[in-house]
């Protein structure tokens, strides 16, 4: 059988097979390709528009994800109950409920950030879609108590920046987007600026931190997307000339005089911007992450992508020798606002796996007696199960969840809604359910009002949306910690989850359901004792 899923044919790239029912498996090719077909697959297409199809279209108002079906996702795990006992509270039935569940939690050295969700928003950067929901992110996570990451090249992409001798002095889209989170934020959670290897050179953290008091950084060596740096796509020649001037790489080369032509003449309608890629070295990171410490950063990250296994022991390690305050590892099948869409599908260890290995890693350094960081994982989670199985799964080393299409898709949403119901025009889907009304169709509006009191009316109908489905995650993740009778994320761990296969056993080292209490179940049917007693 074959994992990938969308060969050839993929609403990610807008393209389908003229056979959609006798499709060969491996090449995603129709079974008869005919001659006089328009092409509408995705290697047809490619002969017309050629590099186009790489990316997922259309860019600027989508957030994409690998259709890849792995051999091991977090559904091959289930949570584990109890009828037994309770960690973390009396276990006494009046007392014991889900809303007595504490979710809060902090990360990093020094006073700590303090959560109060176990989430974080991974790097949101200069990508269309991210820029135009910041608003509801920003405001949404600030209210949630949720950190929120501005990902890489924002102050590049930033046409009103200004950059002198290669560094950045001013950069009004970097302030806007610190300011709309901690102008809502009340102590809980923060905002981090991010840097890839051009932000580095335009001195974008030393700006961050002196210049716009930022105490969170993070040094990001990749993502679970894709294996290369960042891209976007530029729709005028003019910016296409500007960022090259600024330093990144932009294909065809707006400067070539030919391309130019082509451009104008309707050849093609966009340019892309790439960022390079990254050259891992101790030293360089060692001094990188003084130097920032040096300037006044509180608190260093690094975010490592789905690279091999020994990348990823080099960041654990180094994170542990440098002291870093948040690892963050993101798996294959995670999503992004732009990367190739077969890099997408095909390359790098998929989420379960590297956690896997993650926990193996951090458990050797914590036998050494190393220090161990607050750890992230992330790569496709949306809801609160993946989120408990997540954390089972790296107990008690992984703290974390990093969650970014979820959060981006509740801003969409919200945003749209909110349009929708300022115009009347709210789908009857909608209406003839919840009402018209923005109290009706937002659920969590009551909460917000009284905890906000007449500043109610400034929060967006797009940061109401990322807030109320944060109190979903909230409450499902209580419901089934009560279930589990963990009532805190410390007593989470790994025999909270079974295995459904054998093969997800192997992989992981979580038990196979069939295996699970083996040794407290001959106790109970061998010793005849009737005492009961958590498990």
């Amino acid at each position: 059988m074959s994992y990938s899923k969308g060969i050839n044919a993929s609403a990610a790239t807008m393209s389908k097979n003229r056979t959609p029912n006798s499709v060969c498996p491996y090449s995603g090719l129709c079974t008869t390709c005919i001659e006089g077909c328009p092409g509408l697959c995705e290697v047809g297409k490619s002969a017309l528009r050629g590099r186009e199809m790489i990316y997922p279209q259309p860019f600027g108002s989508i957030t994409a994800a690998s259709e890849k079906d792995y051999p091991v996702d977090f559904s091959h795990f289930n949570i584990m109950g109890t009828a037994v006992g309770a960690f973390g509270i009396e276990p006494d039935s009046d007392k014991a409920i889900f809303p007595a569940v504490k979710l809060e939690t902090k990360i990093g050295g020094r006073n700590g950030i303090k959560l109060r969700l176990p989430v974080i928003i991974p790097g949101l950067g200069s990508t269309k879609v991210a820029k135009d929901n910041w608003e509801g992110l920003a405001i949404g996570a600030a209210i949630s108590g949720v950190p929120l990451t501005i990902g890489e090249n924002v102050c590049g992409m930033d046409p009103d920046a200004e950059i002198v001798g290669g560094r950045v002095k001013k950069s009004p889209d970097m302030e806007n987007r610190i300011k709309l989170y901690r102008d809502w934020s009340d102590g809980y959670g923060t905002v981090v600026v991010q840097s890839n290897v051009e932000d580095t050179r335009l001195g974008v953290l030393e700006y961050a931190i002196q210049e716009l008091g930022v105490e969170a950084v993070e040094l990001k060596w990749g993502q679970g997307a894709k294996d290369i740096g960042g891209e976007v796509k530029l729709s005028t020649l003019e910016r296409a000339l500007e960022l090259k001037r600024r330093g990144y790489i932009v294909l065809p080369d707006p400067e070539d005089p030919a391309v130019q032509e082509a451009f104008n003449h309707g050849s093609f309608k966009e340019f892309e911007r790439h960022s390079r890629i990254g050259m891992v070295s101790w030293e360089d990171f060692a001094g990188r992450v003084e130097e920032l410490r040096k300037i006044g950063a509180k608190y260093v990250f690094l975010k490592t992508g789905a690279y091999r296994p020994a990348d990823l022991a080099r960041a654990v390690k180094f994170a542990s020798d440098a002291k870093i305050d948040l690892l963050t590892v993101d798996g294959a099948g995670g999503g992004t606002g732009m990367s190739p869409w077969r890099m997408m599908n095909e390359w790098g260890i998929p989420t379960v796996y590297i956690e896997a290995l993650l926990y193996q890693y951090l458990k050797e350094i914590d036998k050494q007696g190393g220090y161990l960081p607050s750890v992230a994982i992330a790569g496709g989670f949306s809801l609160e199960d993946h989120i408990f199985k997540g954390l089972a799964l790296g107990a008690p080393y992984v703290n974390l969840v990093g969650m970014a299409r979820g959060p981006l898709t509740a801003a969409m949403v919200g945003k749209t809604l909110g349009n929708q119901i300022k115009e009347g025009k709210v789908s009857k889907e909608i209406s003839g359910r919840y009402g018209d009304k923005l109290e009706q169709v937002f659920a969590s509006t009551a909460t917000l009002k009284e905890r906000f009191g007449d500043n109610f009316k400034d929060i967006p109908p797009a940061a109401i949306g990322v807030f109320t489905y944060f109190d979903r995650l909230a409450v499902g993740l209580s419901q089934l910690m009560c279930g589990a009778r963990k009532f805190g994320l410390n007593y989470i761990e790994r025999r909270d989850i079974a295995a459904l296969t054998r093969e997800a056993s192997e992989i992981t080292g979580i038990r196979y359901i069939m295996d699970v209490d083996r040794e407290e179940v001959m106790g109970i049917l061998w010793s005849g004792e009737r005492k009961v007693k958590a498990v």
